[in-house]
């Protein structure tokens, strides 16, 4: 029996693989013996179940390869890792494409511990790719699941959602709030386009309690929270109703870094906002960029306590009846719906811009202490509706509108123009330019804050600038932030040359690789290291059509992830 040495990259194990490995008749599965396994899953399969016999010895750390191929579905169920070394579902040799008239695309039910990734091949930066879901949501993480992450996947075209994430209350299963708590739901560099409803509806919407029908009669139950939620890095676009929407997630919720185009296209009220935190929610929601969208961009129903920052929000509702001034939609809007008493909601350092109504709607009455605070409010379509009106508002009041005057709430260092111009900021990135009237002007007591939309330092120069973005002058690039991070690049955005920062930990071979924002690569170099330390890569962009483009760097398998502009 010959044996060949085969390296585990999830693992970093030497795994021994016989040539004459276990297959079944059917040749769909394959099992290669090692300290930590891999099995290789054939596109003919439908459903993985931990607890089948031909998966019973799947152990924490072991790693199961899809097959690239064309799919119709796949149900992964019963499967459980530990913390630290989960079950990892991953492409292998290529992209696995699913197009199906059912109504999932992938489904993980009763899972622990797992992650499902698309990483699986570097030229394709979703190696999983869902294609269409004729009957239902792309991909479902439900049935008392938890401890799961999901990324690198692309979702297209579905009748519902992009991705699921939540265990609906149950008379048997014990999925009720009392029995049940979802952990550490991390869902990140995913692209969703073209939903008939969320690109990601994360956590049940009923917080406050559900009447579902129990031995015999109508039983009122609370579904369980989410607790640990992370959902960054994703490009969210053309989802029929909100573009992310994440609720009953009371405890360390974090939505960040993500790109939202177009959504709320299907117009179904009470479903429309770029991103949306739900009832029960305490999330800080920053450095998202939310665009072009029907809805209102950001939406807070939640529990308050959180901070909404660094977000730039572009014409939020402009093209939602547009002329009709009475359907309002706003750049960020805060509600009553689970607010507790006495908390707090913090709106700080964004960037609104040619909302249709207002550019900050605050209707909270039950918070305390609320601070809205160095935002940056352009040209809110509601100013010349309220001058009009013969009330007691004005049009200054669009920049940001308080129906109620015992909202208890400070304003502080905001700035309001009718104009990009007047904001002296860039109308290609909205970036300060040299001048702007937001420069060391803004809110001051914010040492918490140490980045800004790009991620780049703030404050430089010892003050804090007005907006989502620290004006730069050239000479701070990232000089005490690089050590922090494990890659930056700049000028973001590019026109011809493009910079990439980074830290070499070893004296390996650094890949860098540029994606469309849908994932396809387009570009690629590498580089030998010869010293350890700060490094600098210089690439020549100018054959890149203008966009968004997605970039990855690796160096000694340390990989970050980021996103920039062509123009």
């Amino acid at each position: 029996m010959k044996v060949v040495p085969v390296k585990n990259k999830h693992s970093k194990r030497m795994l021994l693989v016989s040539s004459c490995c276990f297959i079944l008749a059917n040749f769909s599965f394959v099992q290669i013996q090692a300290q930590h396994q891999s099995w290789l899953i054939d596109s003919t399969i439908h459903l993985i179940d931990g607890v089948s016999s031909l998966y019973k010895n799947v152990q924490p750390g072991d790693t199961i390869h899809l097959k690239a191929g064309s799919w119709d579905k796949l149900l992964i169920r019963n499967f459980s890792g530990s913390p630290g070394m989960p079950i990892t579902f991953v492409n292998k040799d290529g992209i696995v494409n699913i197009s199906t008239d059912s109504y999932y695309g992938i489904s993980i039910s009763n899972c622990h511990y797992i992650r499902f990734s698309g990483q699986g091949n570097v030229a394709n930066f979703y190696g999983i790719q869902i294609k269409k879901v004729a009957g239902g949501s792309g991909i479902g993480i439900g049935t008392l699941s938890s401890d799961v992450e999901i990324d690198h996947v692309s979702v297209e075209n579905c009748r519902n959602s992009g991705i699921v994430a939540k265990t609906d209350p149950d008379c048997s299963l014990g999925a009720t709030r009392d029995r049940f708590t979802q952990f550490n739901t991390s869902i990140h560099d995913n692209y969703i386009s073209h939903t008939g409803n969320e690109g990601m509806y994360i956590g049940s919407s009923y917080y406050a309690g559900v009447t579902i029908f129990c031995n015999g009669k109508d039983t009122i139950v609370k579904p369980p929270v989410l607790n640990f939620v992370k959902v960054y890095n994703n490009v969210v676009e053309h989802s029929g109703w909100d573009g992310i929407q994440v609720s009953s997630a009371p405890l360390h919720c974090l939505i960040y870094n993500n790109t939202v185009l177009n959504d709320s296209e299907a117009e179904v009220q009470s479903q429309m906002s770029g991103i949306l935190i739900g009832g029960g929610s305490k999330c800080d929601c920053y450095n998202n960029l939310i665009k072009d969208g029907k809805g209102d961009g950001i939406e807070d129903h939640g529990l308050g306590g959180n901070k909404i920052y660094n977000n730039i929000i572009v014409n939020a509702g402009r093209t939602y009846l547009p002329n009709d001034s009475t359907r309002l939609k706003h750049g960020i809007f805060v509600s009553d719906v689970s607010a507790l008493k006495d908390s707090s909601f913090n709106i700080l350092f964004n960037d609104i811009i040619n909302p249709k109504s207002d550019g900050i709607r605050f209707q909270s009455i039950k918070s305390k202490n609320n601070l809205i605070a160095s935002n940056l409010i352009v040209n809110p379509g509601s100013y010349n509706l309220y001058e009009l009106d013969n009330t007691s508002f004005t049009g200054s009041d669009a920049y940001v509108m308080v129906p109620n005057t015992t909202s208890n709430l400070q304003l502080k260092n905001n700035f309001f123009a009718r104009s990009i111009a007047a904001a002296g900021i860039s109308d290609s990135d909205y970036s300060p330019q040299p001048g702007a009237p937001l420069i060391n002007k803004g809110y001051q007591q914010a040492a918490w804050l140490t980045t800004d939309f790009k991620n780049k330092r703030r404050p430089v120069g010892g003050l804090f600038d007005i907006g989502a973005i620290e004006y730069d002058s050239g000479d701070d690039r990232l000089t005490d932030t690089v050590s922090k991070k494990p890659a930056l690049l700049f000028p973001n955005p590019v026109h011809s040359k493009l910079s990439i920062r980074y830290l070499s930990v070893n004296l390996a071979k650094t890949a860098f690789h540029i994606y469309t924002f849908n994932g396809k690569l387009v570009l690629q170099r590498s580089k030998q290291e010869l010293s350890q330390g700060i490094q600098e890569l210089t690439i020549d962009v100018n054959m890149l059509g203008c966009g968004l483009y997605i970039y990855s760097i690796d160096n000694d398998n340390i990989v970050s992830y980021g996103k920039f502009v062509k123009l």
